[in-house]
């Protein structure tokens, strides 16, 4: 399966793809995470809204990627936040196969891609350094 095509379930329970939530006419930032991952859920999901809000050329896909035999429902999604909701729409895969797609190296990693599906930038990590080299591709298309 290309991995455009991986289903994903939103917190509602409706399934969509990559290909569809890819935005046109915009750079789509793309953020794998793990509610077990502490750096996710205390790094990388604040940055990822804070990024949203502070390029609006920018569009964010939030998938949650699970690992091992653990499972996770909407509800276990949305209580890692303080209000119970998220502020982002967050799309679950039920494996990893489209964050094993992408080569991902753990949990957080950041995939900046372009409305023709290709990726122009992969970073794993949520620490100081990831942030800016993030900040920084992102920069470069802020036209």
């Amino acid at each position: 399966m290309e991995r455009l095509d991986y289903p994903l379930t939103d917190l509602n329970g409706q399934t969509h793809t990559l290909r569809s939530l890819v935005q046109k006419d915009k750079f789509n930032l793309l953020l794998f995470y793990n509610n077990d991952c502490l750096g996710c859920t205390g790094r990388a999901l604040p940055l990822a809204y804070d990024l949203s809000q502070s390029y609006p050329f920018v569009h964010l896909v939030v998938i949650h990627t699970t690992f091992g035999n653990r499972s996770y429902t909407a509800q276990d999604i949305k209580d890692i936040f303080t209000k119970g909701e998220s502020p982002f729409p967050i799309y679950m895969e039920k494996s990893h196969e489209l964050f094993d797609a992408f080569d991902c190296d753990g949990t957080p990693h950041w995939i900046l891609m372009n409305d023709k599906f290709e990726v122009l930038h992969s970073f794993f990590g949520s620490q100081d350094g990831t942030q800016m080299k993030l900040e920084y591709a992102i920069r470069e298309f802020d036209v």
